[in-house]
């Protein structure tokens, strides 16, 4: 599955990413973005409920459990301001405990957040993709370490799938082999929901 939404079984891409196949591998998502994990997820994420982290990790790794462990797990950067506001980051948080548990290498700070913009959740969906455009990079030194790399980028919630087109673009233009999204939530289509 490449979007993380659930689609009907023996299906294996919904129809959207067969019209415009995002450039990652895959996504799984641990829960759908409703009820009550909207909320834990949210308190995790805005209110500092670090105590959920094991909770959603867990969560986590049971989504993935069929799936091999990358060479990387890396966590969706946040930029230097927010990070100061929110005194941590939750895809850190996450990401870190994954790693641990699958033994694969991880670092906050391999991939970059650039700029500071306005957060996803504050934007339409039809901003979202412009307003991530160009906001990562990879630590230009360090470039070299994801050539043919299995990498996964681990995120709290994925909505439309435009942190994970741009930052997917990013690690593959740095010579990833394969990039797959791990996210804790997903939000169900607009019919669905």
């Amino acid at each position: 599955m490449r979007c993380a939404l659930e689609v009907p079984d023996g299906v294996r891409v919904c129809g959207a990413c067969l019209l415009e196949p995002p450039p990652h591998d895959a996504a799984r998502a641990a829960v759908d973005y409703v009820h009550p994990w909207d909320g834990l997820v949210a308190r995790f994420k805005f209110q500092a409920a670090l105590d959920l982290a094991d909770v959603l990790a867990g969560r986590l790794l049971a989504a993935v459990e069929d799936d091999p462990a990358p060479d990387w797990l890396l966590p969706v950067p946040l930029s230097k301001e927010r990070l100061r506001e929110r005194g941590y980051n939750q895809a850190w948080e996450l990401g870190r405990r994954v790693a641990r548990i699958l033994g694969c290498r991880t670092d906050p700070h391999l991939l970059l957040r650039l700029h500071d913009r306005p957060p996803q959740l504050a934007l339409a969906r039809e901003r979202r993709a412009a307003n991530v455009r160009h906001a990562f990079a990879i630590e230009p030194a360090r470039r070299r370490e994801l050539q043919r790399a299995d990498v996964a980028v681990v995120d709290d919630v994925m909505t439309t799938g435009a942190t994970a087109a741009e930052v997917s673009r990013v690690l593959l233009d740095a010579g990833a082999a394969r990039v797959r999204w791990w996210v804790v939530a997903r939000t169900p289509r607009p019919a669905d929901a």
